[in-house]
């Protein structure tokens, strides 16, 4: 006759050899460290000026050679242009000493992107005893570099 399908006991999967399903919290992290350590780069957190006003900089530098980053920001006006080369240049030194096989000639910027930070909130003495609110707004600026050679 047919047997009957019935669910097994953790004792006996453990004497049959079943192996336990992945936990799939545990493959995620993991999958998201192994993700996180080919993304080489560097951040710059609380940077006093506001998001619009950096993204003007750093749009201009995406998607190009690390050479000509620094020179388009050498020559930008804008306030925030020399920090962000700052950190353009820590991202390069943090990817060489990483990896020492890697020249500076093959990197370019694959991700650059500004996040709003936190806003300090104050306030402006206005007409009639009224106080008008000044927001002091901040950004985080991250930056990924990738190199020419890989498949992108």
């Amino acid at each position: 006759m047919t047997e009957v399908n019935k669910k097994m006991t953790r004792k006996e999967k453990i004497a049959a050899g079943v192996e336990k399903k992945p936990n799939r919290k545990k493959a995620y992290a993991e999958a998201l460290k192994l993700k996180k350590q080919e993304n080489i780069g560097a951040t710059l957190r609380n940077y006093p000026t506001s998001p619009r006003k950096m993204r003007y900089i750093v749009d201009q530098i995406r998607g190009k050679a690390i050479s000509d980053a620094l020179n388009i920001l050498k020559f930008t006006t804008r306030i925030g242009a020399n920090d962000v080369a700052k950190l353009v240049l820590s991202a390069v030194n943090n990817v060489v000493t990483q990896n020492e096989k890697t020249s500076v000639d093959e990197l370019f910027i694959r991700e650059i992107f500004v996040d709003q930070s936190r806003t300090l909130k104050r306030f402006r003495p206005a007409p009639q005893g009224r106080a008008y609110r000044i927001r002091k707004r901040s950004n985080h600026i991250s930056v990924i570099l990738g190199t020419k050679t890989s498949n992108e």
